[in-house]
């Protein structure tokens, strides 16, 4: 039986070890948090007291990590991984950081001999939890291929976007753009309602029309619009509006280093920064609705 190596047991990894567990693989997995390894013990998982114990006798090792400081810490650190684990040992870093950042990792890992993969994701905690990822992987295609096996059991469209770094690349454009059309349909909502529109008709209407979009679809902003929705738990759960700053930092400096042009993408970033810093960080993105509302009742 695979053993895989799971590190990061939060509102993304947690679900992601579960599923493995549940898949049939023996999972060996390690968080700061008591709490969230209790979860996955629960699904299956064998709990550790650390990362190196956990990665002890792994053939695969997954990280999902909250940003790049702590990517570098795990693997390359005085006590890290590279320094501890098999050679020809398969890393899947699922962490969104800076391209560059991977790279790093990867070529530090190609000098211990071991194999590297970035491998961010999309489709959010409830993704997470139904198995319904999107993997963008960056590293050779002969890790890729072996690593897609696993990803499968935790997500249902798996990409190569390319070499290392590459995944890193999708990931920070795709959220630049969720970003985009969450704050634009944020914006249409609002407007509506100020002119006496229930906002439940008219995201039917934009949903059926040119306006239509994934944010309306499937993560309505609108309190009450989509009963599954975060906007209709209070924003609690979901993608933290402070993570979705740091995607949007990394975007814009990846904007500025290749000298590319990204007016809305660094407006988007302004506004999440702003919602961020007025009390909003640890609330789903989508409350960025609640800024271009007169009142933040739910």
């Amino acid at each position: 039986m695979t053993t895989i190596a799971f590190i990061g047991l939060g509102n993304m990894g947690g679900p992601m070890a579960c599923n493995l567990a549940k898949a049939g693989y023996e999972v060996n997995a390690y968080d700061l948090s008591t709490a969230a390894l209790k979860v996955v013990t629960d699904a299956g998982a064998h709990g550790c007291d650390s990362a190196v114990a956990a990665a002890q006798g792994a053939s695969i090792v997954i990280s999902m990590l909250p940003a790049g400081q702590h990517v570098e810490t795990l693997y390359l650190g005085s006590e890290g991984l590279f320094r501890k684990i098999a050679p020809q040992t398969l890393v899947i870093d699922s962490s969104t950081i800076a391209p560059e950042t991977s790279r790093k990792v990867a070529e530090a890992a190609q000098s211990s001999d071991i194999r590297f993969l970035d491998a961010p994701v999309s489709g959010g905690v409830a993704g997470a939890t139904a198995g319904t990822l999107t993997f963008m992987c960056g590293g050779p295609v002969k890790e890729y291929n072996e690593a897609r096996p696993i990803l499968e059991c935790m997500g249902k469209n798996i990409f190569h976007a390319g070499g290392n770094g590459a995944g890193q690349v999708a990931k920070i454009c795709n959220n630049m753009l969720l970003s985009i059309l969450m704050c634009g349909t944020s914006e249409a909502l609002a407007l509506g309602e100020k002119n006496g529109l229930d906002p439940s008709v008219l995201s039917e209407v934009m949903k059926q029309s040119s306006g239509g979009n994934w944010v309306l679809n499937g993560y309505n902003p609108w309190p009450g619009v989509m009963e599954n929705a975060p906007a209709s738990k209070g924003y609690q759960g979901g993608f933290l509006v402070d993570l979705m700053s740091k995607d949007l930092g990394l975007a814009l400096d990846n904007a500025v280093t290749n000298k590319a042009a990204i007016p809305l993408g660094s407006l988007a970033r302004n506004l999440f920064q702003f919602h961020g810093q007025q009390g909003n960080g640890k609330l789903d993105f989508s409350s960025i609705q609640n800024f271009y509302r007169d009142s933040k009742q739910s």
